[in-house]
Protein backbone atom coordinates (compact mmCIF):
# COMPACT_ATOMS: atom_id res chain seq x y z
CA UNK A 1 0.00 0.00 0.00
CA UNK A 2 1.04 3.60 -0.48
CA UNK A 3 -0.01 6.29 1.98
CA UNK A 4 0.67 10.01 2.34
CA UNK A 5 1.21 11.97 5.55
CA UNK A 6 1.38 15.72 6.20
CA UNK A 7 3.48 17.44 8.85
CA UNK A 8 4.70 20.97 9.47
CA UNK A 9 8.17 22.20 10.45
CA UNK A 10 8.60 24.57 13.40
CA UNK A 11 9.39 28.18 12.50
CA UNK A 12 13.10 28.60 11.87
CA UNK A 13 13.81 24.84 11.86
CA UNK A 14 13.89 24.09 8.12
CA UNK A 15 17.68 23.94 7.79
CA UNK A 16 18.09 21.90 10.98
CA UNK A 17 15.34 19.50 9.92
CA UNK A 18 16.94 19.08 6.50
CA UNK A 19 20.39 18.45 8.03
CA UNK A 20 19.17 16.07 10.73
CA UNK A 21 16.88 14.16 8.36
CA UNK A 22 19.53 13.57 5.69
CA UNK A 23 19.67 10.00 7.06
CA UNK A 24 17.66 8.05 9.58
CA UNK A 25 19.64 5.75 11.88
CA UNK A 26 20.61 2.51 10.12
CA UNK A 27 18.95 0.47 12.88
CA UNK A 28 15.66 2.31 12.24
CA UNK A 29 15.95 1.70 8.48
CA UNK A 30 16.46 -2.01 9.27
CA UNK A 31 13.39 -1.95 11.54
CA UNK A 32 11.36 -0.37 8.75
CA UNK A 33 12.40 -3.18 6.38
CA UNK A 34 11.52 -5.81 9.00
CA UNK A 35 8.02 -4.40 9.62
CA UNK A 36 7.19 -3.88 5.94
CA UNK A 37 8.00 -0.22 5.27
CA UNK A 38 9.75 -0.38 1.89
CA UNK A 39 10.18 3.28 0.99
CA UNK A 40 9.52 6.67 2.58
CA UNK A 41 10.09 9.97 0.81
CA UNK A 42 9.47 13.49 2.08
CA UNK A 43 8.82 16.68 0.08
CA UNK A 44 8.68 20.23 1.44
CA UNK A 45 6.62 23.25 0.45
CA UNK A 46 7.33 26.14 2.81
CA UNK A 47 6.79 24.78 6.31
CA UNK A 48 4.69 21.88 5.08
CA UNK A 49 6.12 18.40 4.65
CA UNK A 50 4.47 15.68 2.60
CA UNK A 51 5.50 12.08 3.20
CA UNK A 52 4.87 9.22 0.78
CA UNK A 53 5.23 5.79 2.36
CA UNK A 54 5.23 2.44 0.53
CA UNK A 55 4.49 -0.34 2.99
CA UNK A 56 2.73 -3.66 3.42
CA UNK A 57 0.27 -2.44 6.05
CA UNK A 58 0.48 1.05 7.57
CA UNK A 59 -1.59 0.26 10.68
CA UNK A 60 0.51 -2.85 11.41
CA UNK A 61 3.74 -0.87 10.94
CA UNK A 62 2.55 1.86 13.33
CA UNK A 63 1.59 -0.80 15.88
CA UNK A 64 5.03 -2.43 15.53
CA UNK A 65 6.76 0.92 16.13
CA UNK A 66 4.67 1.76 19.19
CA UNK A 67 7.13 0.15 21.64
CA UNK A 68 10.28 0.33 19.48
CA UNK A 69 13.09 2.11 21.38
CA UNK A 70 14.90 3.07 18.16
CA UNK A 71 11.80 4.79 16.79
CA UNK A 72 11.17 6.52 20.14
CA UNK A 73 14.74 7.88 20.11
CA UNK A 74 14.37 9.04 16.51
CA UNK A 75 11.03 10.74 17.18
CA UNK A 76 12.48 12.54 20.20
CA UNK A 77 15.42 13.76 18.12
CA UNK A 78 13.67 14.76 14.89
CA UNK A 79 10.56 15.88 16.80
CA UNK A 80 12.48 18.96 17.95
CA UNK A 81 11.95 20.37 14.45
CA UNK A 82 8.38 19.19 13.76
CA UNK A 83 5.49 21.39 14.85
CA UNK A 84 2.60 19.01 14.13
CA UNK A 85 1.27 16.18 11.98
CA UNK A 86 -2.13 16.77 10.39
CA UNK A 87 -4.76 14.31 9.20
CA UNK A 88 -6.85 14.58 6.02
CA UNK A 89 -9.18 17.13 7.62
CA UNK A 90 -6.32 19.32 8.85
CA UNK A 91 -6.68 18.26 12.46
CA UNK A 92 -3.71 17.21 14.56
CA UNK A 93 -2.95 13.52 14.02
CA UNK A 94 -0.91 11.04 12.02
CA UNK A 95 -3.73 9.41 10.06
CA UNK A 96 -2.92 9.06 6.35
CA UNK A 97 -4.19 11.71 3.98
CA UNK A 98 -7.18 10.94 1.78
CA UNK A 99 -6.22 9.77 -1.70
CA UNK A 100 -8.29 11.58 -4.31
CA UNK A 101 -6.88 10.26 -7.60
CA UNK A 102 -4.25 7.83 -8.90
CA UNK A 103 -3.16 7.85 -12.54
CA UNK A 104 -1.70 4.34 -12.34
CA UNK A 105 -5.00 2.97 -11.03
CA UNK A 106 -6.95 4.79 -13.72
CA UNK A 107 -4.95 3.48 -16.66
CA UNK A 108 -4.54 -0.10 -15.45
Amino acid sequence: MRIALHSEIRDGAIDDYRTNHARVPDALAATFARIGIHDWTIWRSGHRLFHLVDCDDWDAAVAALKDDPGDHAWQADIGRFVEVFRDADGHEGTAPLEQIWDLRAQVS
